[in-house]
């Protein structure tokens, strides 16, 4: 079983996982050739961190994170156009 989160750390853990989910949300974008190494790249940076318990050190990396799909949608964007 899970342990109880306190508020802070619940805010949190929705603020990755809803990165996460957009992360993939906008992999589904990448071409075809491309799109099964993007997803496995995206997994392979949430499980890095996983367990991860630096607070700074997680709201670092969730900033992070929002920047580089910024980055990648707007890439994709180029892309198709």
């Amino acid at each position: 079983m899970m342990p109880t989160l306190d508020l802070q750390a619940f805010i949190v853990r929705s603020q990755v996982l809803k990165l996460y989910r957009q992360a993939l949300r906008i992999s589904r974008r990448a071409p075809s050739h491309s799109k099964d190494e993007l997803r496995h790249e995206i997994r392979q940076e949430m499980e890095k961190n996983r367990h991860c318990n630096d607070k700074q050190r997680i709201r670092f990396l969730i900033s992070e994170g929002k920047e580089r799909l910024k980055t990648l949608d707007e890439m994709l964007d180029m892309q198709g156009h």
